[in-house]
Parts: C-alpha cells; structure tokens; sequence
C-alpha cells in the first residue's frame, strides 16, 4: 500500500511535522544523575532522535598552578619546579577518568541501539556546556540534576540550573527518583 503523500510542512520520512527528528545532546558527568539523564532520554526520546545522540563531558581545566610555590613557603610569584612526571600522570589519570566515562555512555547507548557521537571539552562546565549546545545546534539539551537544596545551590552553583538560565537551546533537566 502506498503512503499518502505528505502535506505541506510534513517531513517525507516521518509523516507528522511535530514527528521530526531532534539532534539532542546530553551532558554527562561520573554521577547516578548523569547516568539517570541519559537512560531517560534513550528511553523516552530514542524513536525523536536525529542520529547520533550527542553525549559531552567536560574537564575541568588542567590546574597548571596545581603545585604553587607559595604553598612551599617562596615568595609569591616564585615558578616552583613541578615534577613533568606528576603532571603526566594527573593528565593521564584524568583521561583515563573521562575514557571510561564515555565508554560507559557508550555501552548505555548500545543496549538501547542508539548510534551515539561523544565530545570531550575543557573548561568550566556550566558555560562548555550552553557553548557546546549552540555550536552544535542542538534542539535539545538534556542534564541531570543533582536535586540540590536550595542553600547548596546558592552556594555550590548549580550546572543544570545555570544552563537553564543561560542556555539559547531548550534545556531539559532530568530529576533522579529516588
């Protein structure tokens, strides 16, 4: 039987206009909320998605200053020899860090067939995040929250509630039951 076909405004492929599908991104970070937020979208969203799913993860920038000779007593301003090994290793460790991160975003992805692309930036993570989603033109970006009372907000930030705020895409903030 052969489809109609598709009236102004319809998509060829989809049918409905409103059935068209999202470039969604989600933000991912090693927490039960991150994790919550992205098995979320793969099980609410996964027939609107415009493959792949989008899965960033920020770094926090490499703390070049990690080791200041202040702390060793010298005067202020003093370049303290940091050991190239220790930073080696601390860049190492973060990458691996993040490696298996993905990795697990990746394996998510799979059960539930789902072609994912995952970006790695560094920065502060509330602005990598909104930059991210513009540069990428996304329709969607998902976070999860880490439900946060109100005076740890004020005080810690809040990611999502920045991004909320912030962001020029639609935001969508995933709470963790439970």
């Amino acid at each position: 039987m052969a489809s109609p076909a598709p009236h102004e405004g319809q998509e060829q492929q989809g049918g409905h206009h409103q059935q068209r599908l999202q470039k969604v991104m989600v933000a991912v970070e090693e927490s039960e909320c991150s994790r919550h937020a992205l098995e979320w979208v793969l099980r609410n969203l996964a027939p609107t998605l415009a493959p792949p799913l989008l899965v960033l993860t920020v770094q926090p920038p490499f703390p070049l200053g990690y080791v200041s000779a202040a702390s060793f007593g010298a005067p202020l301003g003093t370049v303290a020899p940091v050991a190239p090994e220790l930073m080696k290793s601390m860049q190492e460790q973060q990458r691996q860090l993040t490696q298996a991160l993905l990795d697990k975003a990746r394996a998510i992805c799979a059960e539930h067939g789902v072609a994912v692309e995952t970006i790695v930036e560094v920065g502060d993570a509330k602005e990598v995040i909104c930059e991210a989603a513009e540069k990428k033109n996304v329709d969607l970006l998902v976070l999860g929250s880490h439900s946060r009372g109100p005076i740890q907000r004020l005080f810690l930030g809040s990611v999502s509630n920045y991004c909320v705020h912030h962001s020029k895409r639609p935001v969508l903030v995933v709470k963790n039951q439970g």
